[in-house]
C-alpha cells in the first residue's frame, strides 16, 4: 500500500446521477504527448503512477493525442493500477501522419473501429468514459451517442460522456443514453458554460470536468516556448491581448502569493470554489506540477476571496482563433 492512502479519505464527487464516484480532481495527460512542446515519457508515466497512489481516480486521455501515443503511454502507467482509475477517453478527431487536423468522424461504423484501436492501445478491457471529442456536423448526435450505447450493452464501455458541446446537444444525447459528465474549457480566464450549459447540467444530473483551468499556462505565467508549441498562434497570447493579460495575470499572481497559494493552487481552488460539484482536470506534466496542483485541495475561497479575485481584471481574448470558434458546438449556444 502507498504512503499516500490516507488521501484517498479525500472526499469524492459522482459523475452525473448514473456516473462512478471520483477523487476531486483529475489528471488530463494531453500535455504528455507533445502539444506543448517536448515531454519525457519517463517522468509522464512517474507522474501518472504518482497520481493514482495519491488518491487521483480519473486519467484523461484522447485517441488522437500523439496519434495514439498518449493511450500508448496511460497503458503503460496503468500497468498493476487499473481497478484504481476510471480512464476517460475523447475519440473521433482525424490525424495525418505529418500532425494535420482532418476534422471529426462520429460515423457508428467510425465509433466501433476507434474503441477497438484504444482497448488495444490502452491494455483494457473497457474504457470507463467514452466521448466524441467535437460534434460531427454530418452525423446526428443520436447516432453517435446511440453506437456508444451499444459498446456499454456489449461490456467494451462504462459511460458516456460529452465534449465540448451546447445545450441542445446535450439534451438530445441525454435522450438517447444518460450522460455522466460534460467536457468543457472552464477557469478565470473561461467563463461563458455559466450562462446556459452549466444550469442544464443541474437540470439533467449531469457533471462537468472542468478542463484548461489554467487557461494553457496562462495563469500560472507560462510562455508558449517556440512555433511548436501550439499556444503561440492563440488569441490570449499574442498582441495587444497578450499585454493587457500578463497585467491580470501579474494581479493574481501577487493574489495567490499574499494567501499563501502557488498562481496554479489559485486557478483550481478558484474553480472547485465556483463549480463545487464539478471535477477540475489539470494537465500536469511531471510530478512537481502534480503535487502543487493537489495541495489546491487543502485550500477553499471565500466569497469575499471570490469577489476579491473578479476584481483584479478580466483575460482579453478569446480562447482558440476565429476558425476554431466557429466549429466549437459549445460556443456556438454560448453567444447566441
Amino acid at each position: 500500500m502507498s504512503t499516500h492512502d490516507s488521501n484517498k479519505t479525500q472526499r469524492t464527487v459522482k459523475l452525473g446521477s448514473t456516473g462512478p464516484e471520483v477523487f476531486p480532481l483529475g489528471l488530463g495527460c494531453m500535455g504528455m504527448s507533445g502539444m506543448y512542446g517536448a515531454t519525457d515519457d519517463a517522468e509522464s508515466i512517474r507522474t501518472i503512477q504518482t497520481a493514482i497512489d495519491r488518491g487521483v481516480t480519473l486519467i484523461d486521455t484522447g485517441d488522437f493525442y500523439g496519434m495514439g501515443h498518449n493511450e500508448l503511454l496511460v497503458g503503460r502507467a496503468l500497468v498493476g493500477r487499473r481497478e484504481k482509475v476510471q480512464v476517460s477517453v475523447k475519440f473521433g478527431a482525424l490525424r495525418g501522419p505529418d500532425g494535420s487536423w482532418g476534422g471529426v468522424d462520429t460515423r457508428p461504423a467510425a465509433v466501433k473501429n476507434f474503441v477497438a484501436y484504444s482497448l488495444k492501445r490502452l491494455g483494457v478491457d473497457v474504457i470507463d468514459i467514452y466521448r466524441p471529442a467535437r460534434l460531427d456536423p454530418a452525423v446526428p448526435i443520436e447516432d453517435t451517442i446511440g453506437a456508444i450505447a451499444d459498446l456499454v450493452k456489449a461490456g467494451y464501455v462504462r459511460h458516456i460522456g460529452l465534449s465540448e458541446v451546447g445545450v441542445e446537444t446535450i439534451r438530445r444525447a441525454h435522450r438517447v443514453h444518460p450522460i455522466v459528465d460534460l467536457q468543457i474549457e472552464y477557469s478565470l480566464a473561461s467563463r461563458s458554460p455559466e450562462a446556459e450549459i452549466f444550469p442544464v447540467l443541474q437540470e439533467l444530473g449531469i457533471s462537468a470536468t472542468l478542463y484548461g483551468v489554467f487557461s494553457r499556462g496562462l495563469l500560472t505565467g507560462s510562455k508558449p516556448k517556440g512555433p511548436g508549441d501550439f499556444r503561440a498562434y492563440l488569441p490570449r497570447f499574442t498582441g495587444a491581448n497578450r499585454e493587457k493579460n500578463e497585467d491580470v495575470v501579474a494581479h493574481l499572481q501577487r493574489f495567490a502569493s499574499e494567501h499563501g497559494m502557488t498562481p496554479g493552487q489559485l486557478a483550481i481552488a478558484w474553480v472547485s470554489a465556483r463549480q463545487p460539484g464539478f471535477v477540475p482536470v489539470v494537465g500536469a506534466k511531471t510530478v512537481a506540477q502534480l503535487e502543487d496542483s493537489l495541495g489546491a485541495l487543502a485550500r477553499t475561497l471565500s466569497k469575499d476571496e471570490l469577489a476579491a479575485i473578479d476584481a483584479l481584471g478580466t483575460i482579453s481574448g478569446e480562447r482558440y482563433g476565429a476558425e476554431q470558434m466557429k466549429h466549437l458546438d459549445s460556443e456556438r449556444h454560448a453567444h447566441p
